[in-house]
């Protein structure tokens, strides 16, 4: 059926992708909003590119259907095409040509004229704090500038759909934080993006909404706060002076906590899930020095991937890395 690109701007329905055995996609249904941004949530081998390429007109599913931008993927993908931008885990970039000539030639890609392309690539070596490397060669550009230069060549033809698959990896904190804020300018702008991301940290700065997918299925879909209530809540981390405080410590934690305390007798360290994160803290604090047990480190801990991934699975999030991509 025709899918509305002014309600729903990317819509798939029980999509399955296999290679040999493996089920790099098995019946995964996905809606995104027009002007919203859906994080899609997995370790390495989940199946995000492989959603990703199918969106893209890059890859054929086995069974299920998708439709971009109010067009099928199958039966009409230029029109997909004319309707997306796409940066991949790797910059896309011609390194012996200039920012500036990276930009010009993709939109003469598009089918601008020179002029238009002109203009277009100068707006967006400035949007992006390109303007004094636009005439160097992109070899001699940092990972983050790369980065901003790919998401700016995924932008040329102004798409009502960017699509934005690992758009951090490899990048440094700064490089990080930068790409963040290019994407939250193209929501504010009203464009719809799909953000595939192995960080929570990352879904949770900028997506509208989270799914999880995990070995080819959806197994949780909600906001970040959501998904973190589902962990429960906090994770409160100390570091005892002496091995032998340990066992205090783990029965201090377990009044406190909301799960079940663990402790590493080499670190020093014991651990537990909180759900009044500061209170809890304070308690625990309260408690240990009563018992007269030395604190060397204390800390609180917004629940990571892995705290999701075990939450939901009841394994981390890197031991299904090396199946589909």
């Amino acid at each position: 059926m025709p899918i509305s690109a002014t309600e729903v701007a990317v819509r798939t329905e029980a999509l399955v992708k296999t290679y040999g055995a493996t089920r790099a996609l098995d019946g995964v249904d996905l809606e995104i909003p027009a002007g919203k941004v859906l994080g899609l949530l997995g370790p390495n081998g989940a199946g995000k590119t492989t959603m990703v390429r199918i969106l893209t007109t890059l890859l054929r599913p086995d069974s299920g259907r998708a439709w971009v931008a109010g067009h099928d993927v199958l039966a009409d993908p230029n029109a997909v095409r004319k309707s997306i931008g796409l940066s991949g885990q790797y910059a896309a970039v011609d390194e012996n040509l200039t920012g500036y000539e990276n930009l010009y030639m993709v939109g003469r890609l598009y089918g601008m004229k020179p002029a238009a392309a002109r203009n277009r690539a100068q707006q967006l070596i400035a949007r992006f704090q390109l303007s004094d490397a636009a005439d160097r060669p992109a070899k001699t550009y940092s990972g983050g500038m790369r980065r901003r230069l790919d998401l700016a060549g995924a932008l040329v033809a102004e798409p009502t759909v960017v699509v934005l698959d690992e758009p951090t990896t490899g990048l440094d904190p700064r490089g990080r934080m930068d790409t963040w804020e290019v994407i939250s300018e193209l929501v504010s702008d009203g464009t719809t993006v799909l953000l595939t991301t192995q960080y929570l940290e990352e879904a949770d700065q900028l997506a509208h909404n989270i799914m999880v997918i995990d070995k080819g299925k959806v197994i949780a879909e909600g906001s970040a706060d959501e998904l973190k209530a589902q962990v429960g809540g906090e994770r409160l981390e100390l570091v005892v002076a002496d091995a032998s405080e340990l066992p205090t410590a783990l029965r201090v934690l377990s009044d406190v906590g909301s799960g079940q305390p663990s402790a590493d007798e080499h670190t020093r360290r014991v651990e537990v899930l909180v759900d009044a994160g500061p209170k809890a803290l304070i308690e625990a604090l309260r408690r240990l020095d009563a018992e007269s047990v030395s604190v060397t480190d204390v800390g609180l801990h917004r629940p990571t991937l892995d705290d999701v991934f075990l939450s939901l699975t009841g394994h981390a999030a890197e031991e299904t890395q090396g199946g589909a991509a």
